[in-house]
């Protein structure tokens, strides 16, 4: 099958974050002998080199000179809550120039199908191709197309012509399938189909556990709960910092990533007198993930919805590496989280809760430890890049051999 994939994040470089996810099912497809194309905005930072990807990969430009290409690749919002002014700016030539490169890539390869990552810019862009050449689409929203989407009329308009032309439209949290269909898509088309990971590359490692636990002057005794993440208010880390006083006095907490509330974040630390627990790694490399993943013995994820939010694959790449995952009962969470079985459910924004919940496992270590190999054992068997890439190529399949644009089947997150 000949796959044409949209997207405005990919990564540019080896060790980026920006649409990783993206990447990992492109080259699982590819790896399972289907040709994928990617089609990406151009971007000053981009810097592969052929032999450290396994797909075809086109860029565009948009706007001269180059750097002036400001939107996409996490940079066009203000925490997934207002968009920036440079983004709204270029976004008229972003929407014109992607839609020909759109519409060039695909008659010139004529794929079998078309797969946009988010509604807006990509569903709208790929849905003016499958209207012209006929050719199906597939529009999978990752998170902050409900945000986008919603902002004013015409992009609403733009996202409703995306739904419509799309012959099915994944989400990979209920929350996020909800809104799409209070947005206008047709609950007939929506199925559930999560983003995973590579349960190869994510693996329990404690090859660096010591040296950077002694870089924050922790030692191997010491309890310690990480995260991952952006840091915007709907992934809330605040609610983490709050529960933090609740939390056993010898745990501390590691909070990797970084994002517009990092001074707030260490503000609220300060002033609850618990800064000397809460450790700010900052932005890494992708390939160092892996390790900050294995210095910790709990993952927390504690989102906090709404806005609709999709699944933050941290939590699945936690569970790969063996971490038993305290989560909040919100966004695609309750989709991998087993209560009670590979971690523990919250109640969302409960700070008491998190912090119980959180407690609970930090005296008990044989719990952890069990909880945390289950988990490994769930993401091995159910939410790998290989099994997914293949529920992804099924419904290609199907919706390509059905001739219409209603998809009427509800597919789950997990077999």
């Amino acid at each position: 099958m000949k796959i044409l994939v949209l997207t405005h994040n990919y990564p540019r470089f080896r060790g980026d974050f920006s649409g990783a996810f993206i990447e990992a099912l492109s080259e699982a497809m590819q790896a399972q002998g289907h040709q994928v194309t990617v089609l990406t905005p151009y971007d000053q930072r981009y810097n592969r080199q052929p032999a450290d990807h396994r797909v075809t990969i086109r860029t565009y430009r948009y706007i001269w000179p180059d750097r002036l290409h400001i939107a996409g690749y996490m940079r066009s919002t203000h925490a997934d809550r207002s968009i920036r002014l440079g983004s709204l700016v270029v976004a008229p030539l972003l929407f014109l120039f992607g839609s020909l490169a759109t519409l060039a890539q695909a008659a010139r390869d004529r794929p079998d199908i078309l797969h946009a990552h988010w509604v807006l810019p990509n569903g709208f862009m790929a849905a003016l191709t499958a209207r012209l050449l006929n050719i199906p689409l597939v529009v999978s929203m990752p998170g902050a197309d409900v945000f986008i989407s919603s902002m004013n009329p015409l992009f609403l308009c733009m996202a409703r012509f995306a739904f419509n032309q799309a012959r099915a439209i994944t989400t990979n949290s209920h929350d996020l399938r909800q809104a799409a269909e209070a947005l206008g898509a047709d609950a007939r088309k929506c199925c559930l189909l999560i983003y995973g990971v590579d349960s190869t590359e994510m693996v329990p490692d404690d090859s660096r556990r010591s040296a950077l636990r002694a870089q924050l002057g922790l030692d191997e005794n010491t309890p310690v709960i990480v995260t991952v993440g952006r840091l915007v208010p709907k992934k809330g880390f605040d609610v983490l910092v709050k529960a933090t006083p609740l939390i056993d006095p010898s745990a501390h907490v590691v909070i990797v990533g970084h994002g517009e509330q990092l001074n707030y974040l260490k503000t609220l630390a300060a002033s609850l007198g618990i800064a000397h627990r809460v450790h700010f790694v900052g932005s890494i490399l992708r390939t160092d993930l892996i390790h900050y993943y294995n210095m910790g013995d709990i993952f927390v994820m504690p989102t906090v919805s709404p806005p609709a939010d999709g699944l933050n694959v941290a939590a699945v790449e936690a569970m790969s590496c063996g971490l038993p995952v305290v989560a909040s009962d919100v966004g695609g969470n309750p989709l991998v989280v087993a209560d009670g079985e590979t971690g523990l459910l919250v109640r969302m924004g409960d700070t008491e809760a998190l912090a119980a919940a959180i407690n609970r496992l930090v005296a008990d270590p044989a719990q952890r430890q069990a909880m945390g190999q289950r988990g490994r054992e769930r993401v091995v068997a159910q939410f790998s890049w290989p099994q997914l890439a293949t529920a992804y190529v099924n419904l290609f399949a199907e919706v390509s051999a059905a001739g219409s644009p209603a998809f009427s089947s509800y597919r789950p997150a997990s077999p």
